[in-house]
């Protein structure tokens, strides 16, 4: 499957940014879709991911409450709506794809997942 994220961009603390990826090549539903992201100078961390179904999500502690992942069937598309951003927000997102369902700790680390997209740089000033 092929991913193409976008949405990033230059935003305030405090405003919002929604970032798509759409997916193309294989059956969507096929797949666990996640978002992960890096700082510069860090590692990439898990952000939030969703199951093929839609029906259960998973958050890092640090966006609990800001961010939502959801995703749309039809359109072949994940989102992540971010809201309340922060400077430490800052980073470029990358979203990825996983084979099957996952249990909940395998849908937290990037290795279980297959395939990845470009990544779109979020940008939060102060």
């Amino acid at each position: 499957v092929q991913l193409q994220a976008s949405g990033g961009g230059l935003v305030q603390a405090g405003g919002s940014l929604r970032l798509s990826c759409a997916a193309s090549g294989r059956p969507f539903g096929s797949y666990s879709m996640g978002w992960f992201r890096q700082a510069p100078g860090k590692e990439r961390e898990f952000v939030a991911a969703i199951t093929r179904s839609g029906g259960s999500t998973y958050y890092v502690d640090s966006v609990k409450g800001r961010f939502t992942i959801s995703r749309d069937g039809a359109k072949n598309t994940v989102y992540l709506q971010m809201n309340s951003l922060k400077p430490e927000d800052t980073a470029v997102y990358y979203c990825a794809a996983a084979s099957g369902n996952l249990i909940r700790s395998s849908m937290l680390a990037s290795r279980y997942y297959n395939y990845w997209g470009q990544g779109t740089l979020v940008t939060v000033s102060s």
